[in-house]
């Protein structure tokens, strides 16, 4: 992705650097730790909850200047939210509406939000409450190292993502969707959030799209690596990692080969109409 020497965004909070508190995972078992808080990642749930009892290590506090490799991850993200802000204000225009960008939140270990403490655990995340998106920028060590999910454009597929959730926000479907699922049974509950989470890819191909026309800014292979990224992150991949039988039922984002053919969807298009994932037969 050509980012460098680019505009920045003005809505990025960068708390890191501050302090906090953190978990840190060694001892017995550390492996199976390790797969636990990976799921935690991409669920957007946490998960430490299931490691108390278990040999964790003691909680780490850090306070410190920025590395060279941490404001260059910082002014990564910077770069690609301006340019989500220029394509959805410009596409919300088209639909004869108003795009308030959402802020961006950078930080390290933990860090309070209003949806809940960030960590490590969850994963970065969109919260309605106060419409900003948490991103622990050591986050993106463990999506290329961990995962096998390398390249710039796999980050900024992620950053894209939340930032989608911020757009459904935006058009008022998050509200709509979370009135139902506080109605629902577990399973019908989860069945929305796939929905949800599809769109958000959906929408980040829409953007990448939209990038590329607008600023030019792919590389030959960006979106490879985005489709691998959308690949590795599926439900029922992590949860064969984890060790476990995929569980449909438990899926809260969708597939592998779905969230893959949704952001394929979005690119393709590059049209918001395309990724009513809602009104979909066949996901």
């Amino acid at each position: 992705m050509k980012w460098q020497g680019r505009r920045g965004s003005g809505n990025i909070e960068d708390r890191r650097g501050q302090g906090g508190g953190g978990l840190r995972i060694g001892g017995a078992g550390g492996l199976g730790l390790l797969a636990i808080v990976l799921v935690g990642y991409f669920l957007g749930v946490d998960l430490t909850p299931l490691l108390n009892g278990a040999d964790t290590g003691p909680s780490v506090q850090t306070q410190g200047e920025l590395t060279d490799q941490d404001r260059q991850v910082g002014d990564f993200v910077s770069v690609v939210l301006a340019d989500t802000e220029e394509v959805w204000t410009q596409i919300f225009q088209g639909l004869g509406r108003s795009y308030t960008p959402t802020t961006l939140v950078l930080y390290s270990q933990i860090t309070p939000s209003s949806c809940g403490t960030a960590s490590g655990a969850t994963g970065p995340f969109y919260c309605p409450e106060d419409k900003k998106v948490y991103l622990d920028t050591d986050f993106f060590a463990t999506l290329s190292r961990q995962l096998g999910a390398q390249g710039d454009f796999a980050a900024a597929y992620v950053v894209a993502h939340e930032v989608g959730h911020h757009v459904q926000d935006e058009l008022g479907i998050l509200s709509k969707v979370n009135a139902v699922r506080a109605q629902s049974s577990e399973a019908q509950s989860n069945a929305l959030s796939v929905r949800v989470e599809l769109q958000a890819d959906c929408f980040s191909g829409v953007w990448a799209r939209h990038a590329q026309e607008q600023f030019g800014s792919l590389d030959e292979g960006d979106i490879a690596e985005a489709m691998n990224a959308a690949s590795r992150i599926g439900d029922d991949t992590l949860q064969r990692n984890a060790g476990r039988h995929p569980m449909p039922d438990s899926f809260t984002h969708g597939t592998s080969e779905q969230r893959q053919r949704w952001f394929a969807e979005g690119f393709r298009s590059g049209d918001v109409g395309a990724c009513d994932t809602f009104s979909a037969s066949d996901l």
